[in-house]
């Protein structure tokens, strides 16, 4: 069984539990092409999971140790920039961006502070971005600005400065982008700069 973690996940015990889900409709699971059944859930026993080893080598010290619960996904929630927005309401941890496009490319971020809607950037240089593409590659901090995080009704945007987003969602998480920009002296996250989203997950770790 497949799942949006294939590539940032390594299962550290064979067990998984797999949750059944009525599929959204608007575009088919990840485990589609293994699975004739539409009700697939990408959502199984996080807790029986660890991260990628490289990528949990980028993850600050105040998350280590602590296991990861999923937030949002669209396989579950459906496709609302809104719905993740209100899943994240009151939270107070970082939570971690996984995307796979229709590419099949798989790539994300980890954001030190939860999304939300605001007027102005927040968060911390603890975010970063990440990508397997397909070797993993990760994007920290530049120093150069701190246009981190921002978010509208319309859509999600993680790092700025040079004309174009590092990643940008849309409000149906739908369609998104991926530029070079000045806070992550990034290259695109996926092999393509304008991207039609497949699926979005959104994971958070909490002492």
């Amino acid at each position: 069984m497949l799942n949006l973690f294939s590539h940032v996940f390594v299962a550290s015990c064979a067990l998984m539990q797999i949750i059944t889900v009525q599929d959204s409709g608007r575009r088919s699971s990840l485990c589609s092409s293994v699975e004739s059944e539409a009700e697939v859930s990408l959502y199984s026993s996080f807790h029986q999971h660890r991260l990628h080893p490289q990528l949990a080598a980028h993850m600050p010290a105040r998350t280590q140790g602590y296991p990861w619960n999923l937030v949002y996904s669209t396989s579950i929630h459906g496709s609302s920039l809104k719905t993740l927005y209100r899943n994240m309401a009151g939270l107070d941890s970082p939570v971690l961006l996984v995307i796979k496009d229709m590419h099949k490319q798989v790539f994300g971020a980890f954001s030190s502070d939860p999304f939300r809607v605001s007027k102005y950037c927040y968060g911390t240089g603890e975010t970063f971005l990440f990508s397997f593409n397909p070797d993993f590659q990760s994007y920290t901090w530049s120093g150069e600005n701190s246009y981190f995080m921002s978010g509208n009704w319309e859509s999600l945007h993680i790092g700025g400065g040079g004309g174009g987003f590092a990643l940008w969602l849309d409000a149906d998480l739908y369609h998104g982008a991926s530029f070079s920009c000045p806070t992550f002296h990034n290259a695109p996250l996926s092999t393509h700069e304008d991207f039609i989203v497949q699926d979005v997950e959104v994971w958070t770790v909490q002492n």
